[in-house]
């Protein structure tokens, strides 16, 4: 399965989830394109890429196609999280419960000022950082989450790999180097912010006759 198929599932997900939600039976792969935004031909080569085939003039069935593709994304089990560095983006990770109904249930805060060690976001205390040793592996994390500085984003990402967790999301800068079982995906909101003003520079030019748009191609 290629990685851009793996980064299309969660939004065939969430868009399954709003059509079960509203008890749509079923639905054709060109109303779900639709839905999600991506080429009908597309959706059928992700989805085919999983032995999931429609039936001709009905579809798919939604909550056959919600249950695979939860199961191939693994949220239909609970993976625990710890989140290290509790500062605004930690706390709005902390503080948001969509995580835990996904799957993702944070079960520990980490973080070394002394102003924040021993507060309360969210529901749940902050621990000192030299507690991650302890603290991990007795709750079950398996997915870390770094919302430190850059500085200190490398010797979290350590701590977390000794202390057992396989998964880890970087929300720092910082390019990590992890031992090769470990998977990091870097969240770079500058990045992203960077590719949305490229678009947008894109369609400006257009809309005002400057430039040439650019083809329909991913």
């Amino acid at each position: 399965m290629s990685e851009a198929t793996v980064g299309r599932l969660p939004v065939y997900l969430r868009a399954l989830v709003e059509l079960a939600g509203r008890d749509v039976a079923s639905v054709s792969s060109s109303r779900l394109a639709e839905h999600v935004g991506v080429n009908p031909a597309t959706l059928r080569r992700d989805l085919s890429s999983l032995g999931i085939t429609g039936t001709r003039g009905i579809g798919y069935d939604v909550k056959y196609l919600l249950f695979e593709i939860s199961v191939v994304l693994g949220v239909n089990q609970e993976w625990r999280v710890a989140v290290v560095g509790t500062g605004n983006l930690g706390r709005a990770l902390a503080n948001y419960q969509g995580l835990a109904t996904r799957g993702f249930p944070i079960k520990v805060l980490f973080d070394v000022d002394p102003d924040l060690v021993g507060t309360e976001i969210g529901g749940l205390p902050v621990r000192h950082v030299d507690r991650l040793p302890e603290l991990v592996p007795k709750l079950g994390v398996t997915v870390g989450v770094i919302a430190t500085s850059v500085e200190a984003a490398q010797g979290v990402a350590d701590q977390l790999v000794e202390a057992g967790v396989t998964s880890i999301l970087n929300f720092t800068a910082e390019s990590l180097h992890v031992p090769e079982h470990v998977v990091v995906r870097r969240v770079d909101l500058a990045t992203e912010l960077q590719i949305l003003s490229f678009y947008q520079r894109r369609d400006t030019a257009v809309s005002g006759g400057a430039g040439v748009p650019l083809s329909g191609e991913d």
